[in-house]
């Protein structure tokens, strides 16, 4: 690793949202947010599907959503890629575990919280911004660049769907009631060559999630909001003031609300990285080794950024879409409720004892789960985290629940 110096000191989180917003305008420039998430011959796609016409999805993403459900693809022959990414939970989890079980017998642990897959089709590849601000890529550490190579690590993954490799997967699709339609979609040699038939499973992936409208349909309240087809209650338009209120709630800072220059639905998301020190999740089994940590960007799951200690600690930015429905919070799961995750943001620094843990000492062991030298790396500037014990946090209980509120206005699927 790095040594850690002032100039290394606070790299990744400390941007202020005007820096955020020219950010997201030089995507749009670069049309990073039109041709991103790709990988793989789009020659397969016709017209995007819609609600009104899911039909429309090319043969590949039709192929795709089969392979998304089919649980005989693993190694348990009971898990599927929706079994972790429900289509009637946004994509997501069903369940409050922290981490999920998976591999052969349904009994081995993950390592890190399940993402939501919605609003992911305008993820840019991973880069640094000019100032050198990690931006973009998927997972929670951005190690992958296309939807298509997200979709293997679960395929092989011990803790995940646990085939062998690459051969296993192809060999189970083989068997599969559809594989006569991946032939016709792929040609009838598609199975000569393992690794071209297992980087079209991929593909196939990929262009579902990028073509069935479920995975982006910006149909919440908000969306009807700002397209002067729904009102927001009162409660609901405190909490938008406070989640844009740069010296109070500040979330607009990363997670921007705002419609893009051209008109666009907002990702609430800004593709970058921030250090939060959330408290470690004793509900994960990995943490039982006082030795192990998760930090994000520089490993153990990513590698090429390992000598960055910078970056240590630093996770994805996810969007705020569907927050409401989700059942666990942050890369490890530590908070089940919303309610705990907001007022972890405004509390962490002005009453650390509801968070952390007390040492032999007496004293808070703050951000307690990355080692003592990258505990520098947490943003500690920004607000609300530029509180100190003693201070009133940037919100009041009432503005929490106002904040909460709001952010009930962001799940899909909103009917007057």
């Amino acid at each position: 690793m790095l040594p850690i110096t002032a100039a290394t000191t606070h790299t990744v989180a400390k941007r202020s949202f005007s820096f955020r917003l020219c950010l997201l305008a030089q995507f749009a420039a670069l049309g990073l947010l039109t041709a991103c998430g790709g990988g793989g011959d789009s020659s397969a796609t016709t017209t995007p599907a819609t609600p009104d016409n899911p039909a429309a999805m090319s043969v590949a993403a039709q192929l795709g959503e089969k392979i998304f459900k089919d649980v005989s693809l693993s190694a348990s022959g009971k898990m599927s890629c929706a079994t972790c990414h429900d289509p009637d939970h946004a994509h997501a989890q069903t369940n409050d575990l922290s981490v999920q079980l998976g591999g052969a017998n349904l009994d081995v642990p993950g390592f890190r919280a399940v993402p939501s897959l919605r609003y992911l089709n305008l993820t840019p590849a991973f880069f640094f911004a000019a100032d050198g601000t990690p931006t973009g890529g998927f997972t929670h550490d951005g190690r992958v660049n296309t939807l298509a190579a997200q979709a293997e690590t679960p395929l092989l993954a011990g803790h995940e769907m646990a085939n062998k490799d690459r051969a296993d997967v192809v060999a189970k699709l083989q068997r599969a009631s559809y594989v006569n339609e991946f032939k016709s979609a792929f040609g009838n040699a598609i199975f000569d060559n393992t690794d071209t038939a297992f980087e079209r499973i991929l593909f196939a992936l990929q262009q579902y999630q990028k073509e069935d409208p479920d995975f982006h349909p910006y149909d919440s309240k908000y969306d009807q909001f700002l397209a002067g087809k729904a009102q927001l209650n009162a409660a609901e338009l405190r909490g938008l003031a406070l989640f844009n209120n740069p010296t109070k709630g500040n979330c607009a800072a990363c997670h921007t609300s705002a419609k893009g220059a051209d008109g666009s639905a907002p990702l609430f998301t800004d593709f970058t990285y921030d250090n939060l020190g959330v408290p470690r999740n004793s509900k994960i089994p990995a943490t039982a080794d006082p030795a192990y940590f998760d930090l994000g960007l520089c490993g153990p799951d990513r590698r090429d950024l390992t000598e960055r200690s910078d970056l240590c600690g630093a996770f994805k930015v996810p969007t705020l879409r569907n927050v409401a429905t989700r059942k666990v919070f942050f890369h490890n799961g530590r908070f089940s409720t919303l309610r705990e995750a907001v007022g972890f943001y405004v509390r962490r620094d002005t009453n650390p004892e509801e968070w952390f843990p007390l040492g032999a000492d007496g004293n808070v062991q703050k951000f307690n789960d990355l080692p003592l030298a990258y505990a520098r790396n947490v943003n500690t500037t920004e607000v609300p985290y530029n509180r100190q014990r003693g201070m009133a946090a940037a919100l009041t209980p009432d503005e929490v629940e106002d904040v909460i509120s709001f952010l009930g206005t962001l799940t899909d699927g909103y009917k007057p």
